[in-house]
């Protein structure tokens, strides 16, 4: 791998408009975001509902931002069937499963070292 000096290396965080970690990575690693692609990774296709249940800390109207976002990026679909009540449901994207395999890294990596980085605040901060 190619390194460039520390000076030159900070700089790719500097750009606004082109940094990836500002463009790409901020529009999934939210603290509702993550949570909605895992439980949607783990089904092929689900409803509102069902997410809301799989994570019952999050308000509707959050949970509905979330989900039109992520839709935006293109990391989830919504399909709408005609039915009376209304039948909506959100699935993965090929974007997002694509996804899917670096943010399980990332769950094993958190189960591994949740005590110790839980660990490590000191209580009442």
């Amino acid at each position: 791998m190619n390194r460039l000096p520390l000076k030159e290396n900070l700089k790719k965080y500097t750009g606004i408009s082109s940094c990836p970690v500002r463009n790409v990575v901020a529009r999934f690693s939210g603290k509702w975001s993550m949570l909605i692609l895992c439980v949607l990774s783990e089904n092929d296709a689900t409803r509102f509902n069902e997410i809301g249940k799989a994570i019952p800390d999050i308000s509707p109207k959050v949970l509905t931002d979330t989900l039109k976002s992520l839709e935006a990026d293109g990391l989830i679909s919504r399909k709408m069937y005609s039915e009376i009540p209304p039948k909506v449901e959100y699935s993965l994207t090929e974007l997002g499963k694509s996804l899917m395999p670096h943010i399980e890294s990332l769950i094993v990596w958190a189960l591994d070292n949740f005590e110790a980085v839980s660990g490590t605040r000191i209580p009442g901060e």
